[in-house]
């Protein structure tokens, strides 16, 4: 079975990395170089690109280069969120909203020192 990761583009990879892994838990995988790092939680792999590095961080032939933040992300399961809130802005990480009650669970966006959305989500 294929496996599949994410790639998010961030302006900091370093600032990225502590963020996943000091903040949400993920694990180093590699840090081959200052524009490239790969972190992992649970089955995702997530590879963090600088624009302009690599081939994730090539303009395209369009001109449109890749650029970190909207509202495509990666969802994070979560044991107890008004925990996991609380240790957050205890951390100075701000949240987009206040928690969100929803029909199957629910979550709180945060963002990565680059802006890109990352959804801590508690199910029911």
């Amino acid at each position: 079975m294929p496996t599949v990761n994410v790639r998010y583009i961030v302006d900091d990879v370093d600032a990225a990395v502590a963020f996943y892994t000091e903040q949400l838990g993920f694990e180093l995988v590699m840090h081959p170089a200052p524009s490239f790092a790969a972190v992992s939680l649970g089955g995702v792999r997530l590879y963090l690109n600088a624009p302009g590095a690599g081939g994730g961080g090539q303009s395209l032939p369009d001109g449109r280069t890749p650029e970190p933040g909207g509202w495509n992300r990666i969802l994070v399961e979560v044991d107890d969120l008004e925990r996991r809130v609380d240790a957050l802005h205890r951390a100075g990480v701000p949240t987009r909203s206040a928690i969100i009650h929803g029909q199957g669970g629910n979550q709180v966006i945060v963002d990565d020192p680059a802006g890109n959305p990352v959804e801590l989500f508690q199910p029911h």
